[in-house]
């Protein structure tokens, strides 16, 4: 049966290239491929959730701009529903541009982030959370972020944090949360290290948590207890997005196993996706695994 997921964040416009490696100063190269995608943490997790037979709610800012149907085709292409927190901007949306590197899958990326795109908590509905049965927030949109997660807990719907990196404002949002799955780069104030996160996020009475570390086994604690989830291991083509594949399969599975299986078939999910250029082509992959 499907299930209805809220993904609360940055949408953006991302330009990927494949290339033998990032320009030097005044240096110009020649791509061997290029895509172009609706990005950023919440979309991709969404268009993930939507691949996997759920269907997918994108709460962000996309406005009227003429490069803004660019967004528009492709999650409509995928099946995301998209909810404008300011359908009458004018401005152009984020745009990111990123440089894979062909022979290790690494990437380089420059882009604007939702700091100069915020929406604002007057045009988000209280119904906007009726038949949802899981809310992602990626911390791009703190504000709404913070008002999305009151609603679910009202609500007892379950919410999950994408922690890429500490953002001002989690603070607040946090107590709210039952899953968070963080990357190695989360570090709360006066955190150093990934066990001071775990130790941190405890504090804040989040039941579930889990640490990914790329190609690394992920450190979880649920309820008190800690453990190791291990990762698939791959020839890696293109690495751009993995998280993001991560949270959107996390969102879908844990809705149908418990914790660490759910964080299992999420790596496994993420780890297919790394196996292809871009972060769309992996969907089209004959190599599906048995997603359910």
């Amino acid at each position: 049966m499907a299930r209805q997921g809220l993904f609360v964040g940055l949408l953006t416009l991302d330009f990927l290239y494949l290339a033998a490696g990032s320009p030097t100063n005044n240096q110009k190269i020649v791509a061997t491929d290029y895509t172009v995608a609706a990005g950023g943490p919440a979309t991709n997790a969404a268009v993930t959730f939507s691949y996997l037979g759920d269907r997918a709610t994108l709460l962000g800012v996309v406005g009227t701009h003429a490069i803004t149907h660019l967004i528009r085709a492709d999650l409509q292409s995928h099946n995301v529903e998209i909810k404008d927190l300011d359908s009458a901007r004018l401005e152009p949306p984020p745009v990111s541009s990123i440089i894979v590197t062909q022979a290790t899958g690494e990437r380089s990326v420059i882009s604007i982030n939702a700091t100069k795109s915020q929406g604002h908590t007057q045009n988000v509905s209280p119904d906007i959370v009726f038949g949802i049965d899981i809310v992602l927030i990626d911390g791009h949109q703190m504000q709404i972020g913070q008002t999305m997660v009151e609603l679910a807990k009202s609500k007892n719907i379950p919410v999950v944090i994408d922690g890429g990196s500490w953002k001002p404002g989690f603070e607040k949002l946090l107590p709210f949360v039952d899953y968070a799955v963080c990357s190695a780069n989360f570090y709360p104030p006066g955190c150093q290290n990934e066990q001071e996160a775990i130790i941190y996020l405890s504090s804040q009475g989040i039941p579930h948590i889990a640490i990914t570390q790329g190609e690394k086994p992920i450190h979880y604690i649920s309820q008190g207890t800690p453990g190791w989830v291990e990762v698939p291991k791959i020839k890696a083509v293109d690495t751009l997005g993995a998280g993001d594949v991560f949270h959107g399969a996390f969102c879908h599975y844990i809705l149908r196993q418990n914790f660490t299986a759910a964080l299992a078939s999420a790596a496994k999910v993420a780890s297919l996706s790394c196996q292809f250029f871009g972060t769309r082509r992996w969907m089209e992959s004959s190599k599906k695994p048995g997603f359910t």
